[in-house]
């Protein structure tokens, strides 16, 4: 399986050690690294899960989707009041699967603006100490849908739950 990680300082094909991504959910001087510096989107990756290693790579062609390797991301969006937004994606090998964490279902209707200029909803962002746990566990389980966390399927989201920036305007969060 390869593994791949863009998590502030570590960028490249391999995962770091869960003591060196704690502290970015454990300590606020972490946590501020996760936003503060220009970017405040993260994630780690795996493919070739399921015995899939030598399967094709995952390309988005349904014609073929069912042959590719399978691949699963943990994606995160960190912001400094509401905490992570974490999105966990698993496909290929004709699976397809996308979670997304929450804390207030009925506060899908407020965004935030990410340093990209996207829009994400506040009611999926979890305090940064819940997050950690579920980033480990993805770790531990290399790439399963972590269980210590609730989860929404992205299918029961409601529609424009992630809207294009020029449709809505993002909410402050004091």
């Amino acid at each position: 399986m390869k593994k791949r990680v863009h998590v502030v300082q570590f960028k490249g094909p391999f995962w770091p050690l869960p003591d060196q991504l704690a502290p970015f959910f454990l300590t606020i001087n972490g946590q501020q690294r996760t936003y503060s510096r220009g970017n405040d989107n993260w994630g780690l990756s795996i493919s070739g899960l399921y015995g899939t290693e030598a399967w094709p790579t995952y390309v988005q062609d349904p014609e073929h989707a069912d042959s590719t390797q399978v691949e699963a991301h943990l994606s995160l969006w960190a912001h400094p009041k509401l905490g992570v937004l974490i999105m966990y994606e698993r496909y290929g090998g004709g699976l397809s699967d996308t979670y997304f964490t929450f804390s207030d279902l009925s506060r899908l209707n407020q965004w935030v603006e990410t340093r990209h200029g996207d829009l994400r909803p506040v009611g999926l962002f979890i305090p940064f100490r819940d997050a950690w746990p579920a980033v480990k566990e993805f770790m531990d389980t290399e790439g399963e849908l972590p269980k210590c966390i609730n989860w929404v399927s992205a299918d029961d989201l409601p529609a424009g739950t992630f809207p294009d920036p020029d449709e809505q305007q993002p909410i402050k969060v004091d």
